[in-house]
C-alpha cells in the first residue's frame, strides 16, 4: 500500500459516519426476473456514458467431479468459438470495432462473461451474449485446437510456476471433502481425455437463463435494460437445472502436512485453516472478524506480520494473510511467508513465529485504536473499489452467484464497523486450531538430495 493510500486511510480513522452514510444511501439498484428465470440486476451510475454488462452462470470447478475436471474453464474458452449466427471470433471482432472491452473468467463457483462499452452500444452486448446462450455451436475442430491452448496455459501458469503449483497441491489437501480441491483449469490427465461431447453435455446442463444472472452497471435506467433484456434474452427457454449442493468442508479434518521440492530458489510456507464463509457461517460477525484479522496481520507497513516478523524479529523476508469471505461453500484463512535466508531462518522457525501471532490474538484482543485503524483501511479500500463500475458489477455478480444477495454490498461497511476486539479474539480462538490446519513446506529441488 502506498503512502498516499495510508494518508487517505488515516483520514478515515474518525470518519465512520460519512462512510456509513454511503452504505445507508446506496446507488439506485433494481432487481427483476424475466419469465424464463433470468435474474437481472441494474445499478445506476451516471458519472460517465459507459456501461458494463456481465452475464454470470452458476457453474465452476467446484461443480465438477473427479475424472472430469476443467470442464467449466474449457467451456469458457469455447464460448468464443462461434454460434448459429456468427463464426469463431466474430463476436469479439464486432466488439473490438466498437472500442469495447470484453473478457471472461472462471472460478471455483462461477463462470462470467463481460463487456465494457459505450452506453449506446449496450444492445450489441446483449445480442451477442444472448446468441451464445441460445445457440453455441461447439465445433469439434475448434475444440481440438483450443484444448491444446488450455494444456499450454496449464503448463505456463501452473506446472512451470512453482508458487502456483505449490498452491494447487496445498489447496487439494486443504479441502478434503469438497469440490474446492479441484483446480479451476483442471488436472492435466483430465484435459488429455476431455472431448467435445463432454463440453456439449456441460453446456446443456448448466447454460440456461434460469441458471444465470445478468448484471448491468453504469449510465442506464431500469426500464431500458428491462426492455433490451426481454428483447434479446426473453425468448430463450428455461431448462430444468438440478441445484448443486454447497461445497461444505469438514470443520476439523485434523492437521495435514505437505512437503514439496520444486524449481524455486527460496523456501516458502503456506498455512491454511478451514473456516466458514458468509454463505455457511452461523454468525455473520465471525466472518467479518476474520476479514479484519487478515488486515490486522497483513494490512500494509504497520500490520503485525510486517512490523513484528519482518522488520522486528527479522524472521521473514515477506509474509501475507488472506481470506475469501464470499464463496459458495466453506473457505480457508491462509498465511504465507518466506524465511529470511540471509539470517539463516528456517521454515520451522517461521511456522513457530506465525503461530505466535495467532496465539497473541487468542490471548489478547487488539486495542480499540488498532482495530479502528485497520477497519478504516479496509473500509477505505472498499470505498475506492466501488469507484469502478466494473468492480461494482463484479461484487454484485459474485454475491448473487454464490447464493448471497447483492444487498450485502450496501451494508458491509456497517457490518465491519460492528466488529469488536472481543469478536476478533473469539474468532481467533475458534478457528486457529491445529485440527483445522493444513501446512505446506515448499523447498528448492536441490534440498531433496
Amino acid at each position: 500500500m502506498t503512502h498516499a493510500i495510508y494518508r487517505r486511510a488515516a483520514a478515515l480513522l474518525g470518519a465512520f459516519m460519512p462512510l456509513l452514510a454511503l452504505a445507508a444511501e446506496p446507488q439506485p439498484t433494481h432487481e427483476f426476473s424475466l419469465d424464463n428465470g433470468l435474474k437481472v440486476i441494474v445499478r445506476e451510475d451516471q458519472r460517465a456514458p459507459v456501461v458494463v454488462s456481465q452475464l454470470w452462470y452458476k457453474v465452476g470447478s467446484s461443480y465438477e467431479q473427479p475424472g472430469s475436471t476443467g470442464l467449466s474453464h474449457a467451456l469458457e474458452h469455447m464460448m468464443f468459438k462461434g454460434t448459429a449466427k456468427l463464426g469463431p471470433g466474430e463476436g469479439s471482432r464486432i466488439l473490438r470495432e466498437l472500442g469495447a472491452e470484453e473478457n471472461a473468467f472462471t472460478s471455483d463457483d462461477y463462470t462470467a462473461y463481460y463487456q465494457v462499452l459505450s452506453r449506446d452500444r449496450l444492445e450489441v452486448a446483449f445480442e451477442l451474449e444472448a446468441d451464445r446462450l441460445a445457440s453455441l455451436q461447439l465445433p469439434a475442430d475448434e475444440f481440438a485446437r483450443e484444448i491444446e491452448v488450455i494444456k499450454e496455459e496449464r503448463r505456463l501458469r501452473t506446472d512451470d510456476r512453482p508458487g502456483s503449483l505449490a498452491y494447487e497441491r496445498f489447496k487439494a489437501m486443504a479441502y478434503p471433502a469438497s469440490g474446492y480441491h479441484i483446480p479451476t483449469i483442471g488436472w492435466m490427465a483430465d484435459l488429455q481425455r476431455m472431448n467435445i461431447d463432454d463440453l456439449r453435455r456441460w453446456y446443456q446442463r448448466w447454460y440456461a437463463p434460469n441458471n444465470a444472472t445478468l448484471v448491468v452497471v453504469g449510465d442506464v435506467t431500469r426500464d431500458e435494460v428491462e426492455r433490451l433484456a426481454k428483447r434479446h434474452f426473453g425468448s430463450i427457454p428455461a431448462r430444468e437445472i438440478v441445484p448443486a449442493k454447497r461445497p461444505l468442508e469438514l470443520a476439523e479434518p485434523g492437521e495435514r502436512r505437505l512437503t514439496l521440492h520444486l524449481k524455486t530458489q527460496l523456501p516458502s510456507l503456506l498455512m491454511g485453516f478451514n473456516v466458514p464463509s458468509l454463505s455457511t457461517v452461523a454468525t455473520d460477525r465471525d466472518v467479518h472478524a476474520l476479514r479484519l484479522i487478515a488486515a490486522l496481520l497483513d494490512g500494509g507497513y504497520s500490520a503485525r506480520l510486517a512490523a513484528r516478523l519482518e522488520r522486528g524479529a527479522e524472521l521473514v523476508s515477506g509474509a501475507s494473510a488472506w481470506y475469501n469471505a464470499f464463496s459458495r461453500g466453506d473457505s480457508l484463512f491462509i498465511l504465507s511467508a518466506t524465511p529470511n535466508v540471509q539470517k539463516q531462518r528456517t521454515l520451522d522457525q517461521v511456522e513457530t513465529g506465525l503461530w505466535a501471532q495467532l496465539e497473541d490474538l487468542k490471548k489478547n484482543p487488539p486495542s480499540a485504536s488498532e482495530l479502528q485503524r485497520v477497519r478504516a483501511q479496509v473500509i477505505a479500500g472498499l470505498v475506492y473499489e466501488r469507484d469502478s463500475i466494473t468492480q461494482q458489477a463484479t461484487t454484485i455478480g459474485t454475491l448473487e452467484t454464490v447464493g448471497l444477495s447483492w444487498r450485502l454490498m450496501d451494508q458491509e461497511l456497517a457490518d465491519l464497523e460492528a466488529v469488536t476486539p472481543a469478536d476478533i479474539q473469539k474468532a481467533a480462538r475458534t478457528y486457529f486450531t491445529h485440527s483445522r490446519l493444513t501446512v505446506a513446506h515448499v523447498l528448492p529441488e536441490e534440498s531433496a538430495q
